[in-house]
């Protein structure tokens, strides 16, 4: 997926949410390429292995972080509750 593909999606993305989960939406999709971004550079740098479990627990523990934090819009789309059960 190029650019402008990645940027389309995130608009039609964005048009099927309510307005007020806008910032919710778009910080998760920002943790999620800033999560595969760092684990493809564990892969290049540290010659991990690809692990689609492993990058979905860095998300988990990222989000949990963001959360935590007050990102914008996180909890208003339920991230927290779903990510404090364990």
């Amino acid at each position: 997926m190029d650019e402008s593909e990645f940027a389309s999606w995130w608009t039609r993305a964005s048009k099927r949410v309510e307005k007020t989960h806008h910032k919710g939406l778009n910080t998760l999709i920002i943790l999620g390429a800033w999560t595969l971004w760092k684990h493809r550079n564990t892969g290049v740098f540290e010659r991990a292995s690809p692990n689609i479990q492993t990058a979905l627990t860095n998300l988990k523990l990222e989000a949990q972080l963001w959360v935590f934090t007050a990102a914008r819009g996180l909890s208003e789309i339920g991230l927290g509750r779903l990510f404090s059960q364990g």
